[in-house]
Order: structure tokens, then C-alpha cells, then sequence
């Protein structure tokens, strides 16, 4: 089968739908299927050189709590077209189309069969409030869609209606269930060690009440130790430590897919205070893929892949509190963590790679069998005025910046 994937956002920054598409990209061509995909990133030179095609730079857009990059105009919607026409794909597989990017221009200019997946959990969209109904003709096109969690599902229904079969994300299992530990740091031995993993500056990542957390923690374990991997700047982090904690605090930087591996093999805990916006919780499925007990706030998106408490640790987000007594609980019972330990491995299994991509293989070939031959684009405009300050003979660029931030909202 000749499958098309679209990333909406750039390729070259780390997040969690790039590695969705990048790893069900690579599970599918493992499997015989020819994979091309279609993405943004902010140099043509870091995409691959196979089966990558550069879509152009983005916009930077405050969106779900963090910055999307979205990508709309004539400009995009050449290179969109030209894609389709020389892809001769079976089907197309758009990932967040609902936002102003080449996800949904694709949805405006593609014929054929049409899948989505919606990962997005904001419910407090100006865009998809505003322009919902304007945009539902072409999403109307989308004959299959998915949503990887129950709650990103409820999303797209109440802003888009229709429905959508819930796919999870995929996590390749084996790659963090087996491999090295992080020099000098290893599970059980080397005194009780936490982990978090995320952007230092988001506010929704929950770190300082992790790091609030943490004081009562460390008074009650004296060796304590809490890992902090993730992209930020260090200065906002050391900021809200104290001399007393500081000592207790260490800053991994940015790591890779290796590290970060051997980082969640390492620790005693691994720790998501998250406040909002998580349709999912990938980092959760890879924690308990390497092993890790779990304390997590109880997002509706973390509940789920935690089986409500029963693969991990539940606490009222922003909870402080609450949060350092569980943390301190589960430090000082070695057997309830090799128990949680236990069960996140059975079920992180079923997040596999192999089992999700048969999954969404299926979703192709059921709208594959409906649908009227290959995906093609069609030969008009897709009509990109129905976005006010965007019209054919203006490029992409700033004037869609100005547009676009008066309607999404974080």
C-alpha cells in the first residue's frame, strides 16, 4: 500500500506527534508498505533524505498551552498539490488537520481516501470555536478518523462532530524495556532517584509543584534525587530552588531517544504533575515500557493509560502536598513499586508499535476498500479565503501570523 503521512508541526523540533508519525512511519515500511511523509521543519537539510518531503517553515502560534506551528497559504497549498499528484498515493493520513496548517489544506485539496488523527485535548479553542463550522466541509472529507485517547475523541466531536475510533499512541516497547542506565545512576542502588521529563517553562508541565513537592521529600528521604530532562532554560529552573533543594536537583538538558531510554531505566519513579492539556500521556506508556513506577495527576488522558491507579499512582493535580506524600510513599516501599513495576510492563505491551500500526493499517484498508481509486489533488483553489487575511496572492508568511493569533488561544 502506498500510505502519505502529514505532520503538521516542524520535524526538527522535538514533540509528540513528529515521534507518533516518524515511529508509525517506520513500523509501516518494516512491514512492506511504501511510507512517504509530508512536514514543516525550519531547514530543508535536517529532514532525511528519503521519504521526508519539506513542506516550508512555519508560523509560531500559542496553542493547547504551548506553541504550534501552524502553515496556511497559496504558497503551502502549491507544495501540498504537487505532493499529492506525485505521491499516486492509496490513502492519506492527516495528523491534527482541524488547525490552520498543511494537515487541513490537504483535507481542502485532496480527493480520495482520507484519514485523521486528532491528538489535540484543548477545549478552550478560539480557532476551532470560531471556525469550526467553517472548516467542516472539508473535514467532512476525512473518511476515517482517529483520536488517541477518549478525550481527544469528545474534542473533535463537540467542535467537529462525527466520531472517531481511539488508536493510542504507539511506543517501540523493546527499546526502552532493554538497555544501559545512565552513568552512575542505577535503579535501587544509588539512592532514591525521581524523574521528570518536559519543557522546563511550560506552566502546564506541572514542574514547580513537582519542585514544591520535593522539599517534603527530601526532608523525609535525606538522599533523594530528582532528574530533570527536557528542553528550557536552566536559569527559570534554578530560579525556584533554594539552598536546601538545589543540592537535590539535577538538570539533564535536552536528551536523545538513547538517553532518554537509559534516563527512564534509571529511576526509582518517574514523576508527570502535568496540570492540562494531555490528550495522552506517551511518556507514561515509555516509563512503564522501561520499568519505572509511576505518580501522575489525574488528567482524564492519565487515568486512562493508568488503568485509574491500577498501573500507577494517582494525585490531585496541583496538589503539592499530595503529591510529595505519594512520591514519599512509593520511595519507601520497594515491593509496591516492583508491583507497579510489574503491571506497567503488561501494560505498556499493548502499546506496542506492532499492535498499534496493525490498528491504524486497518483503518486504511476499510476506507481504502470505500473509497473511488488513488489520492489525488484536484485541479481549483481549495478556496484559502475562508480565512480572513489569507488570499491568492498573498504569500505565507507574516499577515497570517497577525491573522491567527486574534483566534487560537492557548
Amino acid at each position: 500500500m502506498r500510505i502519505g503521512l502529514v505532520c503538521p508541526y516542524q520535524w526538527d523540533v522535538p514533540g509528540g506527534v513528529q515521534y507518533h508519525v516518524r515511529d508509525l512511519a517506520e513500523t509501516l515500511r518494516a512491514t512492506g508498505h511504501h511510507v512517504e511523509v509530508l512536514t514543516p521543519a525550519e531547514r530543508e537539510e535536517s529532514l532525511p533524505a528519503e521519504h521526508v518531503t519539506w513542506a516550508g517553515r512555519t508560523v509560531p502560534i500559542p496553542y493547547n498551552g504551548s506553541m504550534a506551528s501552524v502553515q496556511f497559504g497559496p504558497v503551502s497549498a502549491a507544495r501540498v498539490r504537487r505532493w499529492l499528484r506525485e505521491g499516486h498515493f492509496d490513502v492519506v493520513h492527516v495528523h491534527d488537520p482541524a488547525p490552520p496548517s498543511i494537515g487541513l489544506l490537504v483535507c481542502m485539496i485532496a480527493t480520495g481516501p482520507i484519514v485523521a488523527t486528532f491528538h489535540a485535548a484543548t477545549t478552550r479553542s478560539k480557532w476551532l470555536a470560531a471556525w469550526g463550522p467553517v472548516i467542516r466541509p472539508w473535514l467532512e472529507k476525512i473518511t476515517g478518523r482517529i483520536a488517541v485517547s477518549d478525550f481527544a475523541r469528545r474534542v473533535q466531536v463537540e467542535h467537529l462532530g462525527g466520531d472517531a475510533v481511539i488508536i493510542p499512541n504507539g511506543v517501540h516497547v523493546a527499546a526502552f524495556a532493554e538497555g544501559p542506565t545512565l552513568p552512575g545512576r542505577t535503579r535501587g542502588v544509588d539512592g532514591p532517584t525521581i524523574g521528570f521529563l518536559g519543557r522546563y517553562e511550560e506552566p502546564r508541565k506541572g514542574l514547580p509543584v513537582l519542585l514544591e513537592a520535593m522539599r517534603a521529600v527530601v526532608r523525609r528521604h535525606p538522599g533523594a534525587q530528582l532528574l530533570i530532562a527536557g528542553r528550557g532554560d536552566p536559569d527559570a529552573v534554578h530560579g525556584l530552588l533554594d539552598d536546601d533543594l538545589r543540592p537535590h536537583v539535577s538538570l539533564l538538558g535536552e536528551l536523545s531517544e538513547e538517553d532518554k531510554a537509559a534516563f527512564l531505566r534509571s529511576v526509582d519513579v518517574y514523576c508527570a504533575p502535568n496540570l492540562l492539556g494531555e490528550s495522552f500521556g506517551i511518556v507514561l506508556i515509555e516509563a512503564m515500557a522501561a520499568g519505572a513506577p509511576i505518580v501522575a495527576s489525574d488528567l482524564d488522558a492519565f487515568a486512562t493509560v493508568l488503568e485509574d491507579g491500577a498501573a500507577g499512582v494517582l494525585v490531585r493535580r496541583g496538589d503539592a502536598r499530595e503529591l510529595a506524600r505519594a512520591l514519599g510513599d512509593l520511595l519507601a516501599d520497594p515491593q509496591r513499586r516492583a508491583r507497579l513495576s510489574a503491571t506497567g510492563t503488561r501494560v505498556a505491551a499493548a502499546y506496542d508499535w506492532s499492535v498499534v500500526a496493525r490498528r491504524v493499517l486497518d483503518v486504511y484498508e476499510t476506507v481504502a476498500l470505500l473509497g473511488s481509486g488513488e489520492v489525488t489533488a484536484q485541479d481549483d483553489d481549495p478556496g484559502l479565503a475562508a480565512v480572513p487575511g489569507v488570499s491568492g496572492g498573498e504569500p505565507d508568511g507574516a499577515p497570517l501570523r497577525t491573522v491567527l493569533r486574534r483566534w487560537v488561544q492557548r
